[in-house]
């Protein structure tokens, strides 16, 4: 079984900082990709960024420059240093590893938390 936790979020104001944390449990052997997706109202999941076991990172462009992913392959948790933080960046943050190697040898493809909200005022 694989779990995987957000922390982090809450209310900042515009031009304030975050940073998220994503936890895993359930004895991992590998994870290929993790990442941050959001989600705000009234609109469909997009991605922010990825990072992949080599540290290769991919960003959305609205958040280039002020956000920065990085991870921890030994604890395979990921994070998301949100700086500038602009009222559009309000959304629920979903954390997301691909390519799951369990210690019994099972292989998951795609698994998601349970999100954290992220609340910018103006």
């Amino acid at each position: 079984q694989v779990q995987l936790v957000e922390s982090g979020g809450g209310l900042v104001q515009a031009g304030g900082s975050l940073r998220l944390s994503c936890t895993t449990s359930g004895s991992i052997f590998s994870i290929n990709v993790m990442g941050w997706y959001r989600q705000a109202p009234g609109k469909q999941r997009e991605l922010v960024a990825t990072i992949t076991s080599g540290g290769s990172t991919n960003y959305a462009d609205s958040v280039k420059g002020r956000f920065t992913i990085s991870r921890d392959n030994a604890k395979n948790t990921v994070y998301l240093q949100m700086n500038s933080l602009k009222p559009e960046d309000t959304a629920v943050y979903y954390c997301n590893a691909k390519g799951i190697l369990h210690n019994s040898g099972t292989y998951y493809n795609d698994y998601w938390g349970q999100g954290t909200q992220v609340t910018v005022s103006s």
